[in-house]
This record gives C-alpha cells, sequence and structure tokens, in this order.
C-alpha cells in the first residue's frame, strides 16, 4: 500500500502546497481522500488520472477540502472514465453533491451536446453518506471512518486504510482527540494535520481572536507528536499544514521532543511505501526502516 501527499496546504495560496488531498494506492486500486484545491494536476503528477480512481472519501465539507470536485468529475470524463463516480462523505455529502451538479447542469448539457462524446456515465455521480465506525472492502483495502472532534463542523471524520497487513491513518482535520490515538494504536503511518501556531502572527485582517478560534480546531505543532507516541504509531508523517511557509527544522525539533519515531515533513507529491519503507519525493528516494519491517507483503 502507497500513500501519496498530493496537497499539504490549506486554504492559504501557495504554489508549492495545493489544497488538501491524499491517494492511497494498493495493486491496481486506487483512492482519493479529499479534494483540495488543485487535485487533478496533482493527481496527473503523481501518474494517475480521475479515470482510474475506484472512490473519493471526505473527510468534512469545509471548502478548501472540496472545492476542486466538480473539476475531478469533468476532468475524469474529458480522461474517458467509463463508470461513475463515487463520493462518500459524512452527513451533509449528498445534499452538496446534488447542489453542485445542479449548479453545473446547463455547462453540462451544453458540452454532451457539443462534444458528442461515446458516454456520459462519468458525469454521474453515486453518493454514499457514513458515520462513525462504517467500514468499506474493495480490492483488497478496507477503509474505515472515525469521528474526530473539529467544532463547530459537526460532521468531520479520519479514515483508517488497511491491506496486506499494513495500516495508514489519516487524522482528518481535528483538534488533538482521544479518537485519533485509539484509531493509529500501532499504525505503520500516521498521517497528521499540523498547525504551526507559533508562525500563525496576527495582520491585516487576522486578529488575535479569529486566529485563536482556527486553532482551537485543529491540532497543535507542540501536540501531534503527543499523540503519535500515545498511539505508537510507527511513523509519522506531518500534514495540511497551518500556515504553508514554517521553519521546518523547528517543527521537527519540536515534535520530536514528544515522539521518539520518524517524522516526515509532508511535501506535496511525497509517496511512502508501507510494504518497503520506500519514501519518494522530488527525485530523491530513501527508506524508513520502521515502515520496511518484515517485508514480503503485497506494496
Amino acid at each position: 500500500m502507497k500513500v501519496t501527499l498530493l496537497g499539504t496546504g490549506c486554504p492559504q495560496v501557495d504554489t508549492g502546497r495545493y489544497g488538501p488531498a491524499n491517494l492511497v494506492r494498493h495493486g491496481d486500486a486506487a483512492f482519493l481522500v479529499d479534494c483540495g484545491s488543485g487535485v487533478t494536476q496533482r493527481l496527473a503528477a503523481a501518474g494517475v488520472s480521475g479515470r482510474a480512481l475506484d472512490a473519493v472519501f471526505l473527510t468534512h465539507l469545509h471548502s478548501d477540502h472540496v472545492v476542486d470536485l466538480f473539476q475531478l468529475v469533468i476532468s475524469s470524463w474529458h480522461q474517458g472514465r467509463d463508470r461513475k463516480q463515487r463520493i462518500f462523505g459524512p452527513k451533509g455529502t449528498r445534499s452538496f453533491v446534488d447542489g453542485l451538479m445542479r449548479l453545473w447542469e446547463p455547462e453540462l448539457r451544453q458540452r454532451i451536446a457539443h462534444e458528442l462524446r461515446a458516454s456520459t456515465v462519468a458525469l454521474e455521480v453515486e453518493t454514499v453518506e457514513f458515520d462513525d465506525g462504517w467500514s468499506f472492502e474493495e480490492k483488497g483495502v478496507r477503509v474505515t471512518a472515525f469521528a474526530v472532534a473539529h467544532q463547530p463542523v459537526k460532521y468531520a471524520f479520519g479514515f483508517s486504510f488497511e491491506a496486506a497487513g499494513r495500516r495508514a491513518v489519516f487524522s482528518g482535520d481535528t483538534r488533538r482527540c482521544a479518537a485519533v490515538v485509539a484509531a493509529a494504536r500501532g499504525a505503520d503511518l500516521l498521517v497528521h494535520e499540523c498547525f504551526i501556531h507559533r508562525e500563525m502572527k496576527p495582520g491585516p485582517g487576522r486578529t488575535p481572536e479569529g486566529l485563536a478560534n482556527v486553532a482551537s480546531y485543529h491540532t497543535l505543532s507542540d501536540e501531534v507528536g503527543k499523540v503519535a507516541a500515545e498511539a505508537g504509531a510507527k511513523c509519522l508523517l506531518l500534514n495540511h499544514f497551518v500556515p504553508v511557509r514554517f521553519d521546518k527544522e523547528a517543527l521537527l525539533a519540536e515534535v520530536a521532543r514528544d515522539y521518539p519515531g520518524p517524522i516526515l515533513v509532508g511535501e506535496d507529491l511525497m509517496s511512502v511505501d508501507l510494504a518497503t519503507g520506500i519514501i519518494e519525493h522530488a527525485g530523491a528516494v530513501f527508506r524508513c526502516a520502521a515502515l520496511g519491517a518484515n517485508v514480503g507483503e503485497a506494496a
């Protein structure tokens, strides 16, 4: 099983960190977690198109996690997708998706009539809503959703992906909470959001009170190492950074005070193979020994 970070950013616009999105692959299975800004470009850069996706899983309905959903649908059609797009999300997802498709319906009718493509099935969306503890299994991959603490967002989730004896857990957006620790207990890889509060400064349009509100529903950089340590995760991959620009060495030192295992500061298009321990980014390849034990299972 391989995890690729497609976008490690947040609502801040940045050419190095696109909006939140992750790709999980196992054999010929390909699953997308969240659909942030630029996801279709990052999928292409990772060598995967919307045509090949088996399912899309949404952690919650904040705009930065869903803003390019229609772009995914339309680009998948252009790429020759021959099946419906399947979207799994929390309560409210069906209403959101139906409204999104209605909004673009006049443009879609025009495209369909003008482009005369062989099929329009890729423009159909099958939406499934889930709750805490819901699970899904396909192509040797089991996905389990668990509720996290992202209030005032009422329905927010993390995901656990299991395949061939390996397990990757995505925190989703959450303040530090016991649910992530429980889900990530003994996981091979914990992919966790990171709010670097010391680097968030009041400025034009940003008040101390507003920043405190945002910090209150994210996991702070001096907490995330504690989460990974308590869970006993084999490797911690930091993701979904607020802000998008920060002192990486200082962040590593901060997290390492609480977590003794390997820590990766995530970057867009960084991939981690849980079976081999091979990590790839920007042409560099290295191995994480904590992930490569007992190799022999399918990647």
